[in-house]
């Protein structure tokens, strides 16, 4: 079984759901990255978005932008990346580690061969923004190949015919954005994502979770009572890029600490999770 099948599957029996946090690999330094995956998950994350720097992130908002830039100033490659993940993987094979970031640097790579090297640095899935199910059926499939998921987004303005193409595409989970425009842009309407959430149920099995405008425990447990996952980053990079390196994991640690504990709280109350594979 898939590693993100497996960790859904278990919090699904436990009533509890994932929490997905993001960081960009290299930011603010390689050396720091490592050091961070790990306090991502002893803070309580289920699975974990690894973002791949980017010169010219479409999707993301000016905190993530920046994490970009200083990763790639300090020269850091999708090779790089990976390398990463493979010192990650020395001492956690569980955590599935989630690739997101856009198409360029894997095209440059190739597809077949970013995704064996993907599979060998210990790599569960991957998100490419700016591959649409209508031009990613031939990546899904060599990703399957590796026994990697392809990990789609879906939006507001998603149309059915969209969403039923991410259905059929789609494994490990459905990233929702909860909002137009980019990253760390807006605040979050929950009572739009809720009346969204249930159409994308009726067309896919795949468990859905929720991103952009999550910013503390608040809304966090809020998109938990109708999500399978939640989805923070811009947040967290902002942490990061707040603090000195030797502070970065021990800010980091107590803010997803926080949301872990409000999403359980959340749940809690709730009585289980909705989701049925």
């Amino acid at each position: 079984m898939a590693k993100i099948q497996a960790v859904f599957e278990r919090l699904q029996a436990q009533g509890r759901k994932a929490l997905i946090p993001f960081i960009t690999a290299g930011d603010p330094d390689p050396a720091l990255t490592v050091p961070l995956l790990h306090t991502l998950v002893r803070a309580g994350a289920d699975i974990i978005e690894l973002g791949v720097p980017f010169s010219d992130p479409m999707a993301d908002g000016p905190t993530i932008q920046r994490a970009s830039e200083r990763a790639l100033a300090k020269g850091v490659s999708l090779r790089q990346v990976l390398e990463l993940v493979a010192s990650f993987r020395i001492d956690d094979q569980h955590t599935p580690i989630v690739l997101m970031g856009y198409a360029n640097p894997i095209e440059a790579m190739g597809v077949d061969a970013f995704a064996a090297a993907a599979d060998r640095s210990g790599v569960d899935g991957v998100l490419v923004v700016d591959y649409p199910p209508e031009e990613g059926i031939e990546f899904a499939q060599i990703l399957h190949q590796y026994g990697l998921d392809p990990i789609f987004l879906l939006a507001p303005t998603s149309s059915d015919q969209r969403i039923s193409q991410v259905a059929a595409l789609a494994s490990g989970y459905i990233y929702y954005v909860s909002l137009k425009g980019v990253t760390g842009s807006a605040s979050l309407d929950v009572a739009a994502v809720a009346a969204r959430i249930p159409e994308i149920r009726t067309r896919t099995g795949v468990p859905v979770g929720v991103g952009f405008g999550i910013r503390d425990a608040a809304t966090a447990a809020a998109v938990a009572e109708i999500a399978d996952a939640v989805v923070i980053g811009s947040r967290i990079i902002e942490e990061i890029e707040q603090s000195s390196a030797d502070q970065a994991c021990t800010r980091v640690f107590a803010l997803l600490a926080d949301i872990r504990r409000g999403m359980d709280a959340a749940t809690n109350r709730q009585g289980g999770t909705t989701w049925v594979r």
